[in-house]
C-alpha cells in the first residue's frame, strides 16, 4: 500500500506539472482540485507510514523527478519542483506538530501546504503574482484536499 501511495503521489504531481506546461495557467485550478488535492491528502497518509527522513526523501525525490521529466518546460519545471518541495516541507511540519485525528491534522496541514504551493508555483511559473490564479488554486487545492482526505481517511489505519 505504501509503495502504491508513493507512486500515485508522484504521478499526480508530475501530471499536474506537465499539463500546466502544455495548457498554461488556466488549467491550474482544475489540476489543483483533482491532482494537487490528491497529492496533499496522500502526503499526509504517507506521514503516518514513513519516518521523517523517508518522507523528506520522497518529497525531494518527487520534486527532482518533476524537474527531470519536465525540464524542457523551463520555468514550469522549476516552479513545480520548488512549490512542491516548499509546500511539502510546510505541510509536513504542520502535520507533525498538529494534534487530533488524522483527518483534522491533514486539513490543517493541507491549508498551509495549499497556501505555499498556490503562491510559489504561479509566481515562478508565469512570472507574476496572478491573484485570480493564486486564489483559484488555493480554493481548489483546499476543496480538493477536503474531498481526498474524506475518501482516504480510513486508509491511514491500515
Amino acid at each position: 500500500m505504501t509503495a502504491f501511495a508513493i507512486f500515485i503521489y508522484a504521478g499526480a504531481l508530475l501530471l499536474a506539472n506537465l499539463s500546466a506546461a502544455t495548457f498554461g495557467p488556466w488549467v491550474t485550478p482544475l489540476n489543483a482540485f483533482v491532482l494537487i488535492g490528491l497529492d496533499l491528502a496522500l502526503r499526509d497518509l504517507l506521514h503516518t507510514r514513513l519516518r521523517w527522513w523517508q518522507m523528506l526523501l520522497v518529497i525531494a525525490g518527487t520534486a527532482a523527478a518533476s524537474w527531470l521529466i519536465s525540464h524542457d518546460a523551463g520555468r514550469i519545471a522549476i516552479a513545480g519542483a520548488a512549490a512542491f518541495f516548499l509546500a511539502g516541507a510546510v505541510d509536513w511540519m504542520v502535520f507533525a506538530k498538529s494534534q487530533g485525528s488524522w483527518a483534522k491534522r491533514a486539513h490543517k496541514s493541507n491549508l498551509a501546504g495549499a497556501a505555499v504551493d498556490s503562491l510559489v508555483f504561479p509566481v515562478i511559473a508565469f512570472g507574476s503574482l496572478l491573484p485570480l490564479i493564486v486564489l483559484g488554486q488555493f480554493a481548489a487545492k483546499t476543496l480538493g484536499s477536503v474531498l481526498w482526505v474524506h475518501l482516504l481517511r480510513n486508509l491511514h489505519k491500515t
